[in-house]
Order: structure tokens, then sequence, then C-alpha cells
């Protein structure tokens, strides 16, 4: 009896210490993240919760929280605010939730990264407010600059391709500038809709007028935001038409709430001045209609397309949009390019004998296109020979656009496609005299103020009109 009450107590020994060591041993293995308050010295009655995260006897790892509390208050044991302790409810959940959450925190970020070792305190307070402060570790995005906003606002308009590329020359000629004045006054400048004012506005006219200047002093701001050409003198309409292109993306960016700031409420942008319409008359379109170019053929192909343009009124952006297509029950119909976004309307121009001619002559054409259309800018050089070998090349009085100020050239020297639109317009209005009927043809809206320059009333229609009176 008293042998197996000794053996007795020797098994339960013996379970009571391999319990204890597996039992050490599990606690070992597991990590624990006990909170705490210490304090420098006796009496301070602030304090923040620290923690200390524990793995085995090796490894500990410390995070100080920005969790505020009594030290007095602290129940060390329980690690929370004492259960006796008089304090609103409030601050007893601030704590005490802060205490529990971080503890969590921390647990499960020890968790899902102790395998990979090195692990240290900075590593633990850096991950940690990655958890409770995620959005300062967000990519910042970059701010969009000038141009970015500027590309935006191209984006999200329905603009012709002729309109797009005007309105991407002005960007350029803007980033030019802003390259200008880092150059020579401002190297930190930036362009923005807030350093953008009516006093830089006025800096910006002086740079277009006066860009021709720059090129060879600072080629280096040629270098970054090239042009197809060297810049040329610009008169002040042309000058007028970049400013009211920059006025309608302030307006966007103001609509779009991107900015209060609108530099053209203090910035007046002055009106174009146009000279005398000068235009061709029927008897000059048959003479170079009826010129012999037939040793020059490709010349012969343009002054068609030429005559072709006279008799249609067209834009030579649409023109050169113009396929077979577009020949409808004896007429050409097509919608203008540069109206086609805001209130499109179909034009109908009925076609005459000679653009019938004209037509059926290049009806074998294999192209895509109505015509064999060359480069624009050809097509002009070719317009200026065509009226040169016609012996077309009467005085006509224009206005220069730099110095606004008559001058007398010849008709040839001056010849290009817009020429044909002026012929079309001008002759059709010397008979009706009614600019809607007319517009209603040539493509231009009711009321256009563009219609002007391209007709001209002149002494005949003035005396037409005064025997009305008799």
């Amino acid at each position: 009896m008293n042998f197996f009450a000794i053996f007795l107590g020797y098994v339960v020994q013996m379970y009571y210490i391999c319990t204890t060591v597996f039992y050490n041993q599990i606690l070992n293995n597991m990590a624990t993240v006990n909170a705490f308050v210490r304090v420098s010295k006796k009496g301070i009655d602030k304090g923040f919760v620290r923690f200390r995260l524990r793995d085995g006897r090796d490894l500990q790892l410390f995070y100080a929280s920005n969790i505020e509390v009594n030290p007095f208050n602290w129940d060390k044991k329980r690690q929370e605010i004492k259960a006796k302790v008089v304090i609103s409810a409030e601050e007893r959940l601030r704590v005490n939730n802060g205490v529990a959450n971080l503890k969590t925190i921390i647990s499960e970020i020890y968790n899902n990264a102790k395998d990979e070792g090195n692990l240290t305190s900075k590593w633990l307070e850096i991950e940690v407010d990655k958890r409770l402060n995620p959005e300062k570790y967000q990519p910042k995005e970059e701010k969009k600059t000038f141009s970015d906003l500027f590309d935006e606002f191209l984006s999200k308009r329905k603009l012709s391709a002729m309109r797009l590329l005007g309105f991407k020359v002005v960007i350029r000629a803007l980033m030019r500038f802003e390259l200008y004045i880092r150059e020579t006054r401002w190297s930190s400048f930036v362009l923005s809709f807030e350093t953008m004012s009516p006093a830089l506005l006025h800096d910006f006219e002086d740079f277009l007028r006066n860009e021709h200047l720059f090129a060879e002093k600072y080629p280096s701001i040629y270098e970054a935001i090239p042009e197809c050409r060297p810049p040329k003198p610009r008169g002040q309409n042309t000058i007028n038409g970049i400013f009211a292109k920059i006025r309608t993306f302030f307006i966007w960016a103001n609509d779009a709430k991107l900015t209060e700031n609108n530099p053209f409420k203090n910035y007046k942008i002055e009106e174009c001045v146009y000279g005398t319409p000068y235009y061709i008359t029927i008897e000059e379109r048959n003479k170079l209609y009826n010129t012999d170019l037939s040793k020059k053929p490709k010349l012969e192909t343009q002054r068609d397309i030429f005559v072709f343009q006279c008799l249609i009124g067209c834009r030579v952006s649409d023109l050169y949009r113009f396929t077979k297509q577009n020949v409808i029950n004896g007429a050409i119909e097509y919608i203008a390019s540069k109206t086609k976004d805001g209130n499109p309307v179909t034009v109908r121009v009925p076609l005459n004998k000679i653009a019938n001619e004209i037509l059926k002559k290049y009806a074998n054409y294999e192209g895509k296109k109505l015509f064999p259309y060359i480069l624009s800018q050809d097509y002009n050089e070719a317009i200026k020979e065509i009226f040169t070998i016609a012996k077309l090349n009467r005085p006509v009085v224009t206005l220069d656009p730099l110095t606004r100020e008559s001058s007398i050239r010849p008709l040839n020297i001056i010849a290009s496609s817009q020429l044909a639109r002026r012929c079309f317009v001008g002759n059709l209005y010397k008979q009706v005299k009614d600019p809607n009927l007319v517009g209603a043809l040539s493509g231009h809206k009711e009321g256009s103020k563009a219609f002007a320059r391209y007709r001209e009333i002149d002494e005949q229609m003035k005396k037409e009109l005064v025997k009305m009176l008799e």
C-alpha cells in the first residue's frame, strides 16, 4: 500500500513536471503583447501607454503610443484603467479600447512578418503607423502642370483637327514663354493658374510680338519646345486669336472649379482689324480656268481644284475632306468642320456646269479623296504660280497684318486658297445682297461677324440701293 502511494505520488510529480515544461515551451514560442505605463519621476500625473512584444527569450520589441493616461489610474495587472477609479465613461473607453486595439494590431503585424527576421522596434513603429495612418503612405499624385491641364482641357472639348492644331500652337508658345521668363528674369518661375495675371498677359503679348527675335538668342528654348518652322513676326490679329484661345481655357478652368482666378477680367483683348475685302471676279476666275496648263499637268490639277473651290465656297479644311460620297444628287453636301461641334448644319451647294466638268475630268481618279490633293502649304504656292502664269497680277490694296497700314500688292503674290472662298461669297453677295442666303451656301453661321471679311459693298451696289429710294 505504501509502495503504491509512493509510486502514485511519483507519477503525479512527473506529470506535473512534464506539463509545466511543455506549457513553458509553448509560452516561450508564443508572442505576447503587454501594455504598461512608465514615468521618469514620481508624482507625474501624465504618461503614455507603451507596449512590449515578447517572443521567447530572445526577442523584445517596443512601441510607444500616444494614448495618454494618469499613471495612478493604471491597473498594471489588467493593463487598463482601474475599475474603481472615478473617471468619465468616454475617457475609460478611449484608453481601454485604444490599448486593446493596439495589442491586436501589434500582434497581427508581428505574426505576418515574424519569419522575415531582422525585426526592430523602429520597424514596428513604422508598421503600426501604416495601419493607423494609411493615407500618409499612399503614393502622392503629382500636381498637374499648366501644360497637363491644357491637354486635359483639349481632351474634353470636341474640336476639329484644324482647331486642335491651333490650340496646340498656343500651348507650345506658352511653354516657351515660361522658359523665356526663367532664362531672363526668374529662374524658378512656373506658369500656373496662380501666376497668370493681367501683367503677365501683357508680358506674354510682348513675347509673342518679338518671339521671332529670340530664336537665335535663346536656342535652348526652341530645342526644348520646337516648331516645324522658325517663328515669324506676328500681327495683332494673330495675337488676338491666341489670347481668345487662352481665355476659352480659363473659362473652362473656372467652370470646372480648377481655379477662381481669371486674369481676363482685367485684361481686354483688342478688336481684330481687317482691310477692305478683295476677291477675284467671275471673269478672272474663268480666265484662270481657261489658261492652258497642259505642259504643267500638276499645276493644271491644282488649278482645277482651286476653281472648283471657287464654285462651292468651302474652307480648304473641308475641301480636303471631300470624297466622292460628298457628291449627292447634283450637289456637294458636307458639314462645315468649323461649326460641326456646336450646331452642325448640312451645307448643300448645287454644282454648276464648270463644277460638273471638273468632276467629270477626275471621275477616274482612284484615290480615296475627291481630287488628288497636295499639302495645303504647297497648294497655296501652286495657286500663286498659276495666277502668275495667267497674268492675274492686278494691284490690290491690303492691310499689312504687322503694321496695320495699307499697302498695294500684286494679286498673284497674295493669292491663296482663301481667295477661292472669297470669290464665291463676294460674287454671290454682289448678286443677291442677302448675307443669310449666301451664308447658307458658304457654311457661315447666321449673323456671322466673319462673313463681312468675305464680301465688299462696292460702289455699284451702293448706287443700286440708293435707286430703291426713287
